[in-house]
């Protein structure tokens, strides 16, 4: 255990079964920010991180972008929208994404230096996340138009914000 949001797998052969989510989602229960995190890669140097990533629904993940990085998500279960911007912090796309069967995207790949975010839209999201590594502070950018986590009522605010243009944005797309 690193943190509170973030345990590493020690074992040279990692497996997780649904009782593992089930604790999993226990620990992002009671945890301040809403989430829980489990690195199947042993160490921060290792050149590809592969993570079990749980949210709950208010979860804030901060829009960002890797630099000079891909990532990809598979989801394992639970719904959301990720939202995708442009520099300005305009709404670029919204992908709306769910486990297997639920006539959602189940994977994405971003190839490129994005902003991104999740909008979670079930009581929790549970996904695969793939990245390049190793992990260094600066290979990853907060967007500088959106509040970068430290504030509880910032980041609710934002988040009901950025609810009303994803939807908004959703609906002009499809008109």
């Amino acid at each position: 255990m690193e943190s509170e949001e973030v345990l590493y797998a020690e074992d040279p052969i990692v497996s997780v079964t649904d009782e593992d989510l089930e604790v999993l989602k226990c620990r992002a229960n009671v945890n301040s920010r809403n989430r829980i995190r489990l690195c199947a890669h042993p160490h921060v140097s290792d050149k590809l991180h592969e993570m079990i990533i749980i949210l709950k629904r208010n979860a804030y993940f901060p829009p960002h972008k890797h630099i000079k990085r891909s990532e990809s998500l598979h989801i394992i279960e639970g719904i959301a929208d990720m939202v995708v911007f442009n520099d300005d912090g305009s709404i670029f796309q919204v992908l709306p994404l769910g486990g297997p069967g639920s006539g959602r995207s189940w994977y994405c790949r971003l190839n490129s230096s994005v902003y991104h975010t999740l909008l979670i839209r079930s009581e929790f999201l549970i996904f695969h996340e793939t990245i390049n590594g190793p992990f260094q502070k600066g290979n990853n950018q907060l967007a500088p138009w959106a509040p970068d986590g430290s504030d509880p009522k910032s980041n609710k605010r934002y988040l009901e914000q950025l609810d009303t243009l994803a939807a908004r944005f959703m609906k002009n797309a499809t008109s």
